[in-house]
């Protein structure tokens, strides 16, 4: 199954996303079309010797840089990487999609150029939170910032097919990000979403508080666009300055640092579980084709993961349950 690739999306594009498109076609075995300015693709896999079969270019002459207006570029640049990869996706060339390039750009690509699942009102961006084996999908974490109780439902719906099909949770468990757990808890729209999720063929565990997310009681955690961004980056800072503090706390004093030399493994794993690169991508659910957006930090083990996240999503069936969950 080929997966297009945003080769100039990301702050480290195009070194890293190529050299993570290799590491994806030698250790995964997925094949990759690295869609961009051919010459200059061209130029960075010459830098890594023999390129493996299973790699090839299509040649897109623009690129949307990350501080441009995304639904104005996706507009006035049709040859830019991002329209021509998802261009394939809608042909049925290739089978996803992955980019580390300006978000809004590819959420408003992949509406224009796929369209959203019919019956789906609106699409989810979720991301993985990493506070369980298996990984804990938040959403939404960006797309929508005001939100209907029906868009709410369907965020649900779509988390939970994708929890099963592509993570791996047997009936996950559905609960609805709020300031306390009883179900008369919170604004009119969140206690409405309670009763509707209440009454759906969800395994609906019901509320839960933020403080309660990292304790991994559930398996998706369904949320507006506008909270969900919030949290997530919060979360994102305060892993940030843990990690500040406890680096200044271990070099402060030679015994110290003896301990940190002891503890390195431990840390260094630690590490690894919170880096967002672990789990490559996150899903935008809701659109007629499998889209997977990687951090614009992303380095070629996160573009890594974010191929085989999308390669997998692609083979799981999750794209059809989704339509046929939204047909009823």
């Amino acid at each position: 199954m080929l997966i297009a690739l945003d080769a100039m999306g990301g702050d480290h594009a195009p070194a890293e996303i190529v050299a993570g498109a290799l590491l994806a076609r030698n250790e995964l075995g997925i094949e990759i079309a690295l869609v961009g300015p051919r010459e200059i693709i061209e130029a960075e896999l010459t830098r890594h010797g023999t390129v493996p079969s299973g790699i090839e270019i299509v040649h897109a002459s623009e690129a949307i840089a990350m501080d441009e207006h995304p639904a104005q570029a996706v507009r006035t640049k049709r040859d830019a990487s991002i329209n021509v990869a998802m261009g394939m996706v809608k042909r049925g060339v290739a089978g996803a999609f992955v980019s580390a390039g300006n978000t809004g750009a590819v959420m408003a690509s992949a509406l224009m150029t796929l369209g959203r699942i019919q019956g789906i009102e609106r699409p989810a961006l979720g991301t993985i939170a990493p506070f369980s084996e298996m990984g804990i999908l938040v959403l939404d974490v960006g797309a929508n910032a005001d939100v209907k109780p029906n868009y709410l439902v369907q965020f649900a719906q779509m988390g939970s097919v994708y929890a099963e099909r592509v993570m791996g949770i047997h009936n996950p468990r559905v609960a609805l990000l709020n300031i306390g757990g009883e179900e008369t808890k919170g604004s009119e729209l969140i206690q409405d979403v309670y009763t509707r999720l209440s009454k759906s063929h969800l395994n609906f565990i019901g509320n839960i508080e933020g403080g309660e997310v990292h304790r991994g009681r559930a398996d998706v955690i369904v949320t507006d666009g506008f909270t969900g961004n919030v949290a997530v980056k919060v979360t994102e800072g305060v892993s940030d300055f843990i990690f500040r503090e406890l680096r200044t706390a271990l070099t402060s004093k030679l015994q110290y640092k003896l301990a940190a030399m002891v503890l390195k493994p431990a840390l260094l794993a630690m590490r690894d579980k919170m880096d967002p690169g672990s789990y490559g991508g996150v899903p935008l659910l809701g659109v007629n084709g499998v889209v997977m957006i990687a951090h614009g930090v992303s380095d070629a083990r996160a573009v890594k993961n974010a191929l085989r996240a999308a390669s997998e999503g692609a083979s799981s069936g999750m794209l059809d349950a989704i339509r046929s969950l939204a047909r009823k």
